[in-house]
């Protein structure tokens, strides 16, 4: 199969946001091939398709956050608004927005990432539950390997010194030494 765009590229433009996973306004409109503001004004247009669960604006303290996780100095360039944030479903209604024959392509692209990152997230969850228990399983006869260590790790007592006797001691008062 052919891919219009490669998953590692649509993953790249997936962040999580307020818990949810979305793709910013900016990365859409690239991915889509048109202008952020071409993405925007048909949002706008059909803003009754885009409930809150859907798509939502970026406060600035949020853009900055996710601004600082990127070295590169011209991640979202200069805008005058902050840009949106869509959601899985979100970018499924875009491609019946935009109505081109690539915006269905690269919409059905994009959901299939996301399918595919949910399903490795419930891998990463139930390995996750498997060591937790192995945790438990373990705990107290590692907690007992740890406690001997510990002791075994504590300095030893100090020895008292003896006074040591040369020679031996003549008794002059007739007892038994």
């Amino acid at each position: 199969m052919n891919q219009l765009i490669p998953s590692e590229r649509i993953e790249s433009h997936i962040h999580l946001v307020r818990g949810q996973k979305v793709i910013l306004s900016t990365h859409l409109a690239e991915l889509y091939e048109v202008q952020p503001k071409v993405l925007v004004q048909a949002v706008k247009r059909n803003i009754e398709r885009f409930p809150a669960d859907f798509l939502f604006q970026l406060t600035a303290e949020e853009f900055e956050i996710l601004k600082s996780q990127f070295v590169t100095s011209s991640w979202g360039g200069l805008r005058r608004a902050n840009p949106y944030a869509f959601s899985e479903q979100g970018v499924a209604m875009m491609s019946a927005v935009l109505r081109s024959q690539r915006a269905v392509q690269v919409s059905i692209e994009i959901m299939r990432t996301f399918v595919r990152l949910r399903e490795v997230m419930a891998v990463h969850k139930d390995l996750a539950h498997k060591v937790d228990s192995l945790e438990k399983k373990y705990d107290f006869k590692f907690k007992i390997v740890f406690e001997t260590l510990d002791q075994l790790m504590e300095p030893p007592p100090e020895i008292p010194e003896f006074t040591k006797v040369k020679g031996f001691q003549n008794n002059r008062n007739g007892s038994e030494p």
